[in-house]
């Protein structure tokens, strides 16, 4: 087992997850003070989520020995329209799952390391497929439509 590159990839995905889950929790925030309550609560509980995993990574970082740094954030445009939001997040997910699929393949020699990543990739495909069914909901009821039921 190569723990220092399972603590690379832990740290790498610690450092992402946080900065993605507190753009996450201010989105949240400018959704509900928009009126879009359930939208906005979405997005507040799913930061919630995301610190857990958070944690997860760096428990097993020392676990493994690692030092746990707390990088940079860097600077992120925020997005005011929700639909915007929705489609801007799902790009995301889609590029965050593809290259956590790619680190997973480093971490096969850490089955403990590889089955925290395995279940954090499950719980990143539960949300993308919401915000595909979200967008596949936007294109068949309307924008305006849509954004009633997230009031």
């Amino acid at each position: 087992m190569d723990k220092k590159k399972s603590i690379e990839s832990l740290q790498f995905f610690a450092t992402g997850l946080s900065n993605g889950a507190f753009v996450h929790k201010v989105q949240g925030q400018i959704l509900k003070s928009a009126g879009f309550n359930k939208l906005g609560d979405k997005y507040l509980s799913h930061y919630d989520e995301e610190m857990g995993w958070v944690t997860k990574f760096i428990d097993r970082i020392l676990d493994l020995g690692g030092e746990v740094k707390v990088e940079a954030r860097p600077e992120v445009a925020l997005v005011t329209d929700p639909v915007e939001y929705v489609k801007c997040d799902l790009k995301r997910q889609i590029e965050g799952i593809e290259v956590l699929r790619q680190c997973m393949e480093g971490l096969k020699d850490d089955p403990t390391t590889y089955d925290i990543m395995k279940s954090y990739l499950k719980d990143e495909e539960e949300d993308l497929y919401w915000s595909e069914n979200a967008i596949e909901l936007i294109n068949k009821l309307g924008e305006q439509n849509w954004l009633l039921t997230q009031l």
